[in-house]
């Protein structure tokens, strides 16, 4: 993995990241299947913090590296080559999502009073969206959360589902259908809701395939739960497009933190194929095997590829970064979940069970196909655009190319 291009202090972090997870995190992560208790968590965070590796996409003035949008790539994909270093160094989802947003939209006493702990891996955080059927999924207009005017603040009533992180969250940012109130639209709206909040609970947990985001994706019930005006994150109405803020860069981490998770199994594999002898020869001199490796390194550096040109797009026009993230993750949820497998296949039966971590890794990145909207709804959303742009194209004046020719010489 060689990123050229990077300014000097950028490729040092990136070393110093690359060192601390294959020398410090890796032997900590727990059996597979397991979950990485507290004492851990807090010892490896500490380790970060005295590397000098810890909340690399946090701002300095709270304690992180400060990296811009378009270096983020190298640095996760050195913290994803373990499934706990985004936790260790505190660039886990939802946290990181949640703190990114939080810099872009918080007012200073919200950052005081969300960010600051929150970068400083003191408290974790949830983001209440999905809602039970025919509640929001993948449909956001579907939102049936609400929050009504109350005296100095709002009362919030819903049921969410798949609020990853939850348990043991220190806060939620919730979102929450609004009516049209003091000059704001009808729509919806972000608010900042403690977990200590008497008019919230934590319910049924959800029992998934991966287990590396801390607090699980439980139910979580809002019942009359009030909360101030300072609460409200943004503005009242605007909830839809601040969630555009956070899912673009959101969408794109988790690809850059699998990716490195995918280079951590193509390694496995390559070690194995180059050491396990067969019919004669090493394993990666079978050209079957020598299919699988290639097959790898074309859907590793096309996802690095797409990777690197959405981060660009995201900084320098975020409303068309936002548009290619989600071509980045359809391609990279399904690439990197490819590399795992085959990688399970080169390492036979060992690749199946516990004794390699690779199984574990499929069930960790199999999920990404719908967290963040499903690979089904990015698609139609990418052609009703690639459409939308061509009839704009020729509307424009481009000449239209579906014109048939009848009776050419030769040809029907």
């Amino acid at each position: 993995m060689t990123f050229p291009h990077l300014p000097p202090e950028t490729a040092e972090l990136r070393e110093r990241t690359r060192r601390f997870v294959r020398e410090v995190v890796i032997d900590s992560e727990p059996a597979p299947g397991g979950r990485l208790d507290q004492a851990t968590r807090d010892r490896l965070q500490a380790a970060a913090k005295e590397a000098g590796v810890f909340a690399p996409l946090v701002p300095t003035e709270y304690g992180g590296q400060g990296l811009p949008i378009e270096h983020w790539s190298p640095i996760l994909q050195e913290a994803g080559y373990s499934p706990i270093g985004p936790v260790a160094l505190n660039c886990m989802a939802p946290d990181e999502g949640n703190m990114h947003m939080l810099n872009l939209i918080a007012t200073e006493e919200q950052k005081k009073r969300y960010l600051a702990p929150l970068a400083a891996g003191d408290v974790r955080s949830c983001f209440g969206m999905t809602e039970p059927h025919p509640g929001a999924g993948s449909d956001p207009a579907a939102l049936r959360t609400t929050a009504v005017r109350a005296d100095g603040g709002w009362n919030i009533d819903g049921h969410k589902r798949f609020t990853s992180g939850a348990v043991g969250a220190g806060f939620c940012i919730v979102m929450a259908r609004t009516p049209a109130v003091d000059g704001s639209p009808e729509g919806a709206t972000m608010l900042l809701v403690d977990m200590t909040n008497p008019g919230i609970r934590v319910g049924e947990a959800i029992h998934t395939v991966d287990r590396s985001i801390d607090g699980g994706h439980p139910h979580v019930y809002f019942e009359d739960c009030f909360v101030a005006d300072d609460a409200v994150l943004g503005e009242v109405g605007l909830g839809f497009r601040y969630a555009q803020v956070r899912l673009g860069p959101a969408r794109l981490t988790h690809c850059m933190r699998w990716l490195g998770l995918a280079r951590r199994a193509h390694d496995i594999a390559l070690d194995r194929a180059g050491r396990r002898e067969l019919f004669g020869g090493p394993l990666d001199s079978l050209g079957l095997a020598q299919h699988l490796i290639a097959e790898s390194v074309i859907d590793i550096e096309t996802s690095d590829a797409i990777i690197t040109k959405t981060a660009a797009l995201l900084h320098g026009d975020p409303k068309a970064g936002s548009a290619m993230s989600s071509i980045a993750k359809v391609h990279c949820s399904e690439a990197i979940y490819r590399v795992i497998d085959r990688a399970i296949q080169i390492c036979g039966g060992d690749g199946v069970s516990d004794g390699l971590p690779l199984a574990q890794y499929l069930g960790e990145v199999r999920p990404f196909r719908i967290y963040d909207g499903s690979n089904e709804t990015h698609r139609w959303a990418i052609a009703r655009r690639a459409s939308a742009g061509r009839r704009a194209a020729v509307q424009a004046g481009e000449r239209y190319r579906d014109d048939a020719v009848v009776g050419r010489d030769g040809g029907a």
